[in-house]
Formats: structure tokens, sequence, C-alpha cells
């Protein structure tokens, strides 16, 4: 027999594998913490009002501060990985989220809470995008970058449901401080072994728009002030009045600095095809009634059906496997066979009547009252956001790559927080007009008035959704048959491939 000698070039190949695993274990974790953490506070609502003293329309602003701050600063974020080299700034963003989590979790006031939730904001906003970039430099093979993308996207759709899990377990079993401060050993873990395993990218010149993040990300703020004011203190209130025109002022400032600038953060060009378009839009009221969703029915489940947080965490255990499982299929099975259009009209109908479901529940619903929906809300969402994200990429040209595969981000972090901020403004108007029961005591007429407002909420965050079902349907064209655009499994790989190139152009 003859001993089989391992050639340098096998155990090179093996030990950049071993590499690209980490990186690709690495990259899925700051993922999952950024994506994470705009869901995990949920479950901890309750908690952190009654020890920090929030009034329950200003509680939205503790999921809030993350995402207007995160999707506002999401593309600028994206433009200092390409110009002062993405390992630089992956590090910076994942030490700045951990530091800010730290503080958080020690927060004796509201402000202070807020303050560190922003800070967490800016982090993600920076790690975020440095990390998807390195995640496609390190897959050049096709197929091994679309596995590695598929597991990208399972990690960001299924983070917010995994979130609301997690954040139960640990207010139950340890304090709500606790949803802040796991992050802070996983990040500690993370600087350590992208320290040893991350390359660094070359650097190239560059101009950033600052401008145009800052008008945008005060825009955006100023606009969820006013909804979030008008829900405590009605729509004539000065506060209110000014907020709103600040916001638009603001907003107009962004749009008139984008079309000027050398280098804008949105290529407003971005916004000229129909289909992509639409797909942004799409993705914003889908998010913004997802939000709603999560924030009302975390606390339906303690306030009124009373749950543990745990229980309570444990109860969107369907949703998120139906979620993860939908998505799977959506990638890997309907993707080139099925059209994106019919895919995602029909995952955005089974949301909408999810949310239509909830709209039923009162004060003696059980677990099974909730269940149906959840199951269909998971189903729709993880149906539709696979097509909906291969849409808004589809024929961007290489110099606006970064700037498409940004704005899916965007849309989705700035329409959890307008959404959100919509919502609460509804159920703020709705509880208050609420008719208690004759003789009711003060906590039942309090659990009452939660159930009247959560319930309008959920319908109006079940128009968001139809109204994205008649977008798809009316403005998306129509796209070849599946067996023109994909014929066998190397052109299906090759399309998803597609879809990664746009986002790694953005970077290279």
């Amino acid at each position: 027999m003859t001993d089989v000698i391992q050639s340098p070039s096998i155990l090179e190949s093996r030990t950049a594998a071993r590499r690209r695993l980490l990186v690709l274990g690495l990259v899925l974790t700051a993922q999952l913490m950024v994506v994470l953490d705009a869901t995990i506070v949920n479950i901890a609502l309750p908690d952190i009002s009654g020890a920090l003293h929030f009034t329950p329309t200003s509680l939205s602003w503790v999921i809030n501060a993350y995402t207007l701050v995160f999707g506002g600063l999401l593309l600028l974020g994206a433009r200092a990985g390409d110009i002062l080299g993405r390992r630089k700034v992956f590090l910076t963003g994942i030490a700045l989220f951990t530091v800010a989590s730290l503080l958080g979790g020690f927060a004796s006031s509201a402000g202070l809470l807020l303050a560190a939730r922003a800070v967490q904001g800016v982090g993600a906003a920076l790690a975020a995008p440095s990390a998807l970039a390195l995640l496609m430099t390190m897959f050049p093979d096709a197929r091994e970058r679309t596995r590695a993308i598929g597991y990208y996207t399972a990690i960001s759709i299924g983070g917010s449901a995994v979130g609301l899990i997690a954040g139960g377990m640990l207010t139950q079993w340890v304090s709500w401080r606790w949803v802040l401060f796991v992050n802070v050993p996983i990040g500690l873990a993370v600087l350590a072994v992208a320290l040893r395993v991350l390359p660094e990218t070359a650097r190239r010149r560059g101009h950033f728009d600052l401008a145009g993040a800052i008008t945008s990300t005060l825009g955006m703020t100023g606009l969820v002030y006013g909804f979030v004011r008008a829900a405590s203190s009605g729509w004539g209130d000065p506060v209110t009045v000014a907020a709103f025109a600040g916001g638009a002022v603001l907003l107009a400032t962004f749009i008139a600095v984008e079309l000027r600038a050398q280098s804008p953060i949105v290529p407003l060009r971005l916004f000229a095809d129909r289909d992509r378009a639409v797909s942004y839009v799409a993705r914003l009221l889908l998010v913004a009634g997802m939000m709603g969703m999560f924030f009302f029915l975390t606390q339906f489940l303690q306030e009124v059906l009373h749950y543990s947080a745990v229980v309570s965490g444990l109860a969107f255990l369907p949703l998120t496997i139906v979620l993860f499982t939908a998505s799977q299929v959506s990638a890997r099975v309907l993707s080139g066979r099925i059209p994106a259009k019919t895919v995602m009209a029909v995952g955005l109908t089974s949301s909408t009547l999810g949310l239509l479901w909830l709209t039923q529940l009162h004060a003696t619903s059980s677990y099974l009252d909730l269940l149906f929906p959840l199951v269909l809300f998971g189903l729709g969402n993880g149906l539709a956001f696979v097509p909906l994200t291969t849409t808004s990429l589809s024929g961007v040209e290489p110099a606006d790559a970064g700037a498409a595969s940004g704005l899916v981000n965007v849309m989705q972090q700035v329409g959890g927080a307008l959404g959100l901020a919509v919502l609460v403004t509804v159920f703020g108007s709705a509880s208050r007009a609420a008719v208690s029961p004759a003789g009711a005591s003060a906590a039942q007429k309090a659990q009452h008035a939660f159930v009247v407002g959560a319930d309008r909420g959920f319908l109006i965050a079940a128009c968001f959704l139809a109204v994205t079902v008649v977008l798809v349907l009316v403005a998306i064209r129509p796209q070849p048959k599946p067996s023109e655009a994909v014929t066998d499994l190397d052109d299906e790989a090759a399309a998803l491939d597609a879809s990664a190139e746009a986002a790694q152009a953005a970077h290279a």
C-alpha cells in the first residue's frame, strides 16, 4: 500500500474552508444581534415601563430609538466600509453596539435607556453592511455564496421572532436588563474572533453624504415623534404640529441634498424602475404591520392573558418555525419556478388575513385564538420576503448596487419605526374612546381599553398589508414563465447568485 500524502494545496484549501466557515458563523452571529435587538425588548416592555416610568404611548420609543437610527445611518455605514475599510468599520460597529448594550442595561431613567438604544442603532448601522460585504468576499464560489446568502436571509427574517422568545426567557429568569446585557458577552466573542479571521479590504476614495444622512434621520424622527405625540396630546397640540412640519421640511431638504450630492446615499434614480419602487414600498408597509403586531401582541399576552414573560416568548414559537420554513421553501423551491409576483401576492394575502383575524381578540380570548393568525402571518412573511428582496435588487446597475441593497434594510427599519408610530397613535385614540362595561373595576376598564386599542391597531396594520397586495397585483409587471426563466439547477443557482452579486457590487 502506498501512503497518501496530502499536498500543500489540499491543506491550504481545507484551511481556507475552515476560515470561511468561521467568517460565516461570525457574520450570522453579528446579523442576529442587530436584527434580534429590534424585538428582544418587546417582551420586556411591561417591566421596562414599570421600572423607568414610561407612558403607554412613549413606550414605543424603546423600539423606535433603535430602529430609526439604525435605518437612518445604514447607508452611511455602508459608505464608511467602502472608504475606511470594512474590517475596521465592522469592528467599530460591534464595539459601539456592545458598549451601548452595557450602558443600556444599567440605565436608571427613561432618557438614559433611549440614548443607549440610539447608540446601539449607530453601532448596528456600521456593522451590518460591512458584515454582508465581508461575507460576499469570503465566498467567491457561486453555489457556496448562494447557500451563505440563504443562511443570512433566514437569520435576517427569523431574528425578530427569535428575539421575542429570548426576551421572554431573559426577562423572567433574570431581569429585563438582561435583554441588553446579553449582547455584551456575544459582542466580545464576535470581536475576539473577528480580530483573528476577518481580512481587511482595500479602501477607496470617496465622499460621505453626511447632510443626506442627517436630514433623512432627523426628518423621519420628526414624523415619528409627531405621531407618538398626537397619541397622547392630540393632533392640534402645537408640539405635534411642529414635529410634523419640521419632519416634512427636513425630508424635503433631504431630497434636495440627494439631487445635488456628489455621492448621494440614496440615488433617487433607483425609484425610476416601477417594480423596484413597489418592492421598497411593499417591504416598508409589510414591516410596519409586523412591528405593530409584535408590539401589541406581546403586551396582550402579558397584560390580558396574564402569561409570564417566558410563556409569552414561547407563544411566538409557531410563528418562528413557520417563518423560517416558509422562507427556505420560497428561496430553494419556489424561486425560479413560480413567478415572484405570484409568490409575493400569496404571501402578503396570508399575512393580511392573519392580522385581520387578530382584530377579533377580546379579553376572554385563549391562545388558540392567536395560534392560527400567527401561523398565517409567519407563512405569509416567509413566502414574501425572498421575492421582495430579489425584486429590489434585480436589474440594478453596478454603481448603484450598494445603495439598492442598503435601501432594502433601510425600508425595513424605517417601516418598523414609522408603522409602529402610526399604530400607537391609532391605539391611543381608540383606547381613550373605549366605553367600558357598566360596573367594571378599574383593572377591567384598563384591560378593556387596551383590547379595543390593540384591535384597532391590528386593523390598521392589516390595511397596510392589504395595500401591499393591491400594489403587487396592479403595479408589478408580469414576469417570464418559470420554464423560460430557469431551466435547471445550475441556472437557478446563477439566478440566485445574481442577487448576491448586486449586494456585493456596492462594496467591491
